[in-house]
């Protein structure tokens, strides 16, 4: 019997980047780009490697591309990280598993390097495989907590949890990563959002715009830590622009959205350096009378869109930018 599990990509709605730093924010799953984990059982555990997983290479500027895109190692890491990760958590609640092996291969459609979680996503199938594989059951709420440390303690990758609840939770999801629940749960408040509540939405990524997360991220994180007073005050006013718009959505307001995502990028742009390809994209977007900020670390943007016309404006002028619009598709 094969097992094959699915995650889905994500995109961050309100009040990105603050889930790195214990605010709240609003995420969609985006069911257009996705991961999926085939496993089945076996005499060896193995894990049958992708092509981009070879070392083999046409030139230097192969390797070059190759290691730019895609980084060291591809995804076989992920995978062992996982699977390492899966069998602390049943040692440590004393979940004894069967003498079992599995082999397991994975593929993704998610576009790489452009903050829409593709790694995160290759670890949330996982982790639905080996539970159905073994048949254990891991609690929701703290499943996105194993699959961050699987990157953060495992692999030493820098990650935040609001992409792992949302690939957990799928559709449309509130969090509120409250420092002392997190701390005393092992998770935070995370709240569903009823899909159909949402307005029109576009996401338009550009591989060209690409940032690995962990380095975008590295000097606020310092500066936050040293508690440098501007770096706190302007993360938290981007954690309330999540809850102005959980409250606008619950209220039927969702148009509020436009003016909170605007100023959700703007406010980012005063502590985050910004590239300006970054910024141009935006402000293309925006020209269209779209609102525009970033779906993650950089390299995808989201906003709302009004109607069909303005939809044609966004895929014109962003192609511009080498940047490919599409409707998520949100379940």
């Amino acid at each position: 019997m094969i097992i094959e599990t699915r995650a889905y990509a994500r995109a961050g709605l309100l009040g990105n980047p603050s889930d790195g730093f214990f605010g709240k924010t609003i995420s969609i799953s985006v069911r257009n780009f996705g991961a999926s984990i085939s496993l089945y059982e076996s005499p060896e555990l193995q894990i049958v490697p992708e092509p981009q997983d070879g070392s083999t290479f046409k030139s230097v500027f192969h390797l070059r591309d190759s290691v730019s895109m895609l980084g060291y190692n591809g995804g076989i890491p992920l995978i062992k990280a996982g699977i390492k990760k899966f069998g602390d958590y049943c040692e440590h609640n004393q979940i004894r598993l069967p003498n079992r092996n599995f082999t397991v291969r994975y593929r993704s459609s998610i576009p790489r390097q452009v903050g829409m979680s593709g790694s995160s996503a290759i670890l949330v199938a996982l982790f639905r495989a080996l539970m159905q594989f073994y048949k254990v059951e891991i609690p929701l709420p703290l499943l996105p907590q194993l699959v961050m440390e699987s990157e953060t303690e495992e692999l030493g990758i820098a990650a935040g949890l609001q992409d792992r609840v949302i690939q957990c939770y799928e559709g449309c999801v509130y969090m509120d990563f409250d420092q002392e629940m997190i701390k005393s749960a092992g998770h935070g408040r995370y709240e569903r959002i009823d899909p159909a509540s949402l307005p029109k939405l576009y996401v338009a990524y550009n591989t060209n715009l690409s940032k690995v997360s962990g380095k975008v991220h590295s000097d606020v994180r310092a500066r936050f830590d040293r508690g440098e007073p501007e770096v706190i005050k302007v993360l938290g006013q981007i954690a309330d622009k999540a809850r102005q718009g959980f409250e606008a959505l619950k209220e039927g307001r969702s148009d509020d959205l436009h003016g909170l995502m605007n100023e959700n990028f703007d406010l980012r742009c005063q502590i985050y350096n910004v590239p300006e390809s970054n910024k141009k994209l935006i402000n293309a977007a925006r020209s269209c009378g779209a609102s525009a900020k970033f779906a993650g670390s950089g390299g995808t943007i989201i906003g709302l869109y009004q109607d069909d016309d303005m939809l044609n404006q966004l895929f014109i002028k962003l192609k511009q930018f080498n940047a490919r619009v599409i409707r998520p598709f949100v379940v």
